[in-house]
């Protein structure tokens, strides 16, 4: 019997893969909920910074899985931990304030503190007593903060609203009125905390202290982990039999959690997510002189935003094609989330693979695009 050529063998192969993708992309139509947009593409694995598809193709991450692949794919650490193994009476306030263009989550209460409509509408009614306060607006805070407000509920750097920092002008005015009203100032740092921002914390560059945080995406390098931390006064609100978790506190996903942890400290990973920060910032504003639509780059440390003026989605299909993963959030912000392990020269092939992506997409029609940071409190204090 002859030998199949290998070109033969080849287009074999290639067929089988192809078959199977079919079958996987079936079984995702049949069995799946419409949540969220789905590709064609398939992939298989990842290793570091890079992940690749059923064809074998390889794509350099700059999305992290929204965050969470702080650490990059197959981290030998994280692989080997996983392989392994109140106070009684409320006070009677009830209101709770959070940011218009915040993000906070799906779940009932997280989603009752979300702005965007096209998320809270489907579900409504929600939980009652929210209400948004303009971004970086202290006078629109000032107006809406009162002795029936517990909590106010601030992303120091707004990440699925469009990377944009909360100022910590805004930030200093909340905390003295969550002082002066008993409420509490609660930092969600689920998307830029853990040191997407190169600090521990996306707080620590504000003046003043939170009283709670919420942390997770990256925690347990894509577990389900998420914590919740709380000056004394706040923690002190729990009792036993109060509050309770039916997955919370798995041994597995804690270790693997306290493996990230000390992996970002034994590697002085902050000091490589400023350094790579850093130069991808600077990347990017050259590439904002060289490309007009370009309106301006956001963020800190690996969390940054590229603010256009005109739709982002055909920059993100085409970075596809070149095997680089981003994302688009409210339309106009090309949200960049590399994993913590970053390199220089990834940083470089990054930046390559936009300029070329930049230069190939046909360019979409200019549209309303979202104001940059300052510019709703600069408009609402000369109309005041």
């Amino acid at each position: 019997m002859k030998s199949i050529p290998k070109k033969t063998k080849k287009s074999a192969a290639a067929s089988g893969a192809g078959a199977a993708q079919r079958s996987v992309l079936r079984d995702v139509s049949r069995h799946l909920m419409n949540t969220y947009k789905r590709s064609d593409m398939v992939f298989t694995h990842g290793r570091g910074c890079y992940v690749f598809d059923q064809s074998g193709k390889k794509y350099l991450d700059f999305l992290g899985g929204i965050a969470v692949n702080a650490l990059g794919y197959s981290y030998p650490d994280l692989v080997r931990t996983i392989a392994a193994r109140q106070k009684s009476g409320g006070t009677g306030k009830t209101r709770v304030l959070a940011l218009e263009n915040s993000f906070h989550g799906r779940t009932f209460g997280a989603l009752s503190i979300t702005h965007t409509l096209k998320y809270r509408e489907p579900f409504e009614p929600l939980v009652p007593g929210v209400e948004f306060v303009r971004f970086n607006d202290v006078a629109d805070l000032e107006a809406k903060f009162n002795g029936n407000v517990c909590a106010i509920v601030i992303e120091p750097v707004q990440g699925e609203g469009g990377i944009f920092p909360v100022s910590d002008t805004f930030w200093k005015r909340a905390r003295e009125l969550a002082t002066q009203h008993g409420a509490a100032l609660i930092a969600d740092e689920i998307q830029c905390g853990l040191g997407r921002t190169g600090r521990a914390f996306a707080y620590q560059r504000l003046t003043g202290l939170p009283d709670i945080v919420v942390v997770a995406k990256p925690l347990a390098g894509g577990l389900p982990l998420g914590a919740f931390l709380a000056r004394e006064e706040f923690a002190a609100a729990f009792s036993p039999g109060l509050h309770g978790s039916t997955f919370g506190g798995g041994p597995l996903v804690c270790a693997t959690g306290l493996t990230f942890l000390d992996t970002v400290e034994r590697k002085h990973l902050l000091a490589n997510v400023r350094a790579r920060g850093a130069e991808l910032r600077a990347g990017l504003k050259k590439l904002a002189a060289k490309f007009d639509f370009i309106r301006e780059v956001r963020g800190e440390g690996l969390m940054l935003g590229v603010g256009l003026d005109v739709e982002g989605a055909p920059y993100v299909t085409e970075a596809l094609q070149q095997g680089l993963l981003i994302n688009c959030t409210h339309e106009h912000t090309l949200r960049l989330l590399p994993p913590f392990i970053l390199t220089a020269q990834q940083v470089k092939e990054g930046l390559s693979k936009l300029d070329s992506v930049f230069a190939k997409t046909e360019r979409p029609a200019k549209t309303q695009a979202v104001p940059p940071t300052t510019a709703p409190a600069l408009a609402l204090a000369a109309a005041r």
